[in-house]
């Protein structure tokens, strides 16, 4: 008799484990997520939540398949370098995804009453799926004014890009805001906004290296004399040195 109760108990925390794994829904079945999923995951990341529930993590190893996918950079990217898709389609997805990427920053910004991030993994990945999504984005968005112009080369075109790509570079700048909120980072955190100054500003200058990068100079510079990661503060000198190579390179 004792064992049949001992059953029944463990079945009933069963069903109700499922329940609670059960209650949110993500399309995990799909390889690549589209701008539809997207729409159904931000919104049920964003309010499908009690105040009290923890939304998914890396460091749980049944949630963390979400935040995967979610700031999976192949879901744009097989979409936006599909050359048999036109470049108007392409542009039109991606200006999707960016809107789309906009609304995801506000899933992971939670902090406790110390001032401390919650999900500050979570955070940064959602950030640094913006910042690979930004460089298709912009490129696209660039792409198309130079092929619809009756004149590519004119002065007006060239000014017009070149205005795009200081927004992209200031955008990015923003990023480097976030060593304002140092403290508000564990360790690991920390190490994970460093390898994104390292992995994503790198591909930045690389692929505008001709570009007025005074301004984001000027930001790790400041940034540099008030951080107290030794990582964060060996990702801006390597920045501020390639932005200096590339300077000298002109």
């Amino acid at each position: 008799m004792r064992k049949i109760k001992y059953f029944l108990l463990a079945f009933v925390c069963l069903i109700l484990t499922n329940c609670e794994t059960e209650k949110h829904e993500f399309p995990l079945d799909k390889r690549y997520w589209d701008t539809n999923d997207y729409d159904k995951v931000i919104l049920e990341l964003r309010y499908g939540y009690e105040n009290d529930e923890k939304k998914p993590t890396f460091d749980n190893p049944e949630q963390r398949i979400v935040v995967e996918k979610l700031t999976d950079e192949q879901n744009f990217k097989v979409v936006l370098n599909d050359k048999e898709l036109g470049l108007k389609h392409r542009n039109k997805v991606a200006t999707e995804f960016f809107n789309h990427w906009k609304d995801m920053h506000q899933i992971y910004q939670a902090t406790d009453r110390k001032d401390k991030y919650l999900y500050d993994l979570e955070m940064l990945a959602v950030w640094q799926y913006g910042l690979s999504l930004q460089l298709e984005y912009f490129k696209l968005g660039n792409d198309e004014i130079i092929e619809s112009a009756d004149d590519p080369n004119s002065s007006k075109v060239k000014n017009t890009i070149n205005s795009n790509i200081q927004t992209l570079i200031s955008n990015y700048i923003i990023y480097l805001d976030e060593i304002n909120n140092e403290k508000a980072f564990s360790e690991k955190g920390k190490s994970k906004l460093a390898s994104g100054i390292n992995k994503y500003f790198s591909k930045l200058v690389e692929l505008h290296p001709k570009a007025n990068y005074s301004g984001m100079k000027n930001k790790a510079e400041l940034m540099l004399k008030k951080s107290e990661s030794n990582e964060i503060k060996s990702s801006l000198n390597k920045l501020i040195e390639l932005i200096e190579l590339k300077k000298k390179e002109e």
